[in-house]
């Protein structure tokens, strides 16, 4: 039995972590280009202030922010789900080319789509999540060796194919109608733009839906966590449960990449900060590292917007900077302590 079995530094901790939450939402609402105050931005919120204010802060800023909030949610709790079914701790939308696959789908959506409108449809981020388990089917193929599927074998696979789902992207871009492709170049560093509320309700909904889905399997992960075996012995299908989680976590995944692009390592960074607080049980690491994913990635759209103020840096740039030496740390560690 872990430290984390003890409720009462559950629900403190998550509770201090939704309060971070609403924290880092009214830091990113307050930060822009236009020249709002914090006191400002809580008017408009409530509804008072004049017209342009309350558009900016409410279409723009709010809109953004919830964007971010969701999309942090759903890379990290897909992260700390493929961590635990991989029984993996290196494991990550970004670094398996799960993101890469989905930005594919949708980028091929966008290339075969008769109208630009159907961009903001459910059919895009469809897209994007059957290139996301196009890729996963892939990943366990080639990963597999004499019958198992090995670590190192699953990290250069996924990079791998991260680079050819990069490599075919830019062949569309530079073979197809530039204005159709316009931002696709942004859209592969991970870019966090104001979306339309219609656009916005797809992303949650799928995200939603697909939160939910691991989160009613938060026990099963605890279980397959301990190996095929010891969880089949425990009454886990463990093949049915396997593919359950990994295609709920490939549909937020896609949901979040389809809008928003690849954004890496939120899925890798954040699960480890909260299974080092919480501990490993999922019924309380998946919550965690969703609410620790949305704050995470709504601080890192603020920073991006004002690192190099007025040039704004897209968002993946920002958590390629902190979670590429990060995960450098963790591959080094085990590699030395294999």
């Amino acid at each position: 039995m872990t430290s984390l079995g003890s409720k009462p530094r559950r629900i403190p901790g998550l509770l201090l972590l939704a309060a971070g939450v609403l924290a880092a939402a009214a830091i990113a609402a307050g930060v822009g280009s236009s020249d709002l105050t914090l006191h400002d931005v809580v008017i408009a919120l409530a509804g008072g202030g004049d017209a342009s204010t309350r558009g900016i802060v409410i279409d723009f800023r709010l809109a953004r922010v919830l964007l971010a909030a969701c999309v942090g949610a759903a890379l990290a709790a897909a992260g700390a789900s493929y961590q635990a079914v991989l029984r993996n701790p290196l494991a990550d939308p970004f670094i398996l080319g799960v993101s890469g696959g989905a930005a594919l789908g949708a980028v091929l959506f966008i290339a075969a789509a008769p109208s630009a409108g159907l961009t903001d449809s459910i059919a895009r981020p469809a897209a994007a999540f059957f290139g996301a388990v196009v890729t996963l089917i892939l990943l366990f193929a080639l990963a597999r060796v004499q019958g198992r599927t090995e670590t190192t074998a699953l990290l250069l696979t996924g990079v791998v194919l991260n680079a050819l789902d990069s490599a075919v992207i830019q062949f569309f871009v530079s073979a197809g109608d530039p204005a159709r492709f316009q931002g696709t170049l942004s859209f592969l560093m991970g870019a966090m733009n104001a979306p339309s509320w219609r656009t916005l309700a797809t992303v949650f909904v799928l995200v939603a839906f697909g939160l939910a889905v691991l989160f009613a399997h938060a026990h099963t992960l605890n279980l397959l966590t301990l190996g095929d075996e010891e969880a089949a012995q425990l009454g886990v299908g463990v093949d049915r449960a396997r593919w359950t989680i990994v295609l709920a976590a490939s549909l937020v995944t896609a949901a979040a990449v389809a809008f928003t692009g690849i954004i890496g390592f939120v899925g890798l960074i954040v699960p480890h900060a909260m299974r080092g607080i919480f501990g490993p049980d999922h019924r309380v690491l998946l919550p965690a590292s969703a609410l620790g994913g949305a704050a995470t990635l709504m601080l890192a759209d603020a920073a991006a917007r004002t690192l190099m103020a007025p040039t704004e840096l897209p968002v993946g740039v920002v958590t390629a900077l902190v979670g590429g030496p990060f995960f450098l740390t963790l591959l080094m560690r085990r590699l030395r302590a294999s």
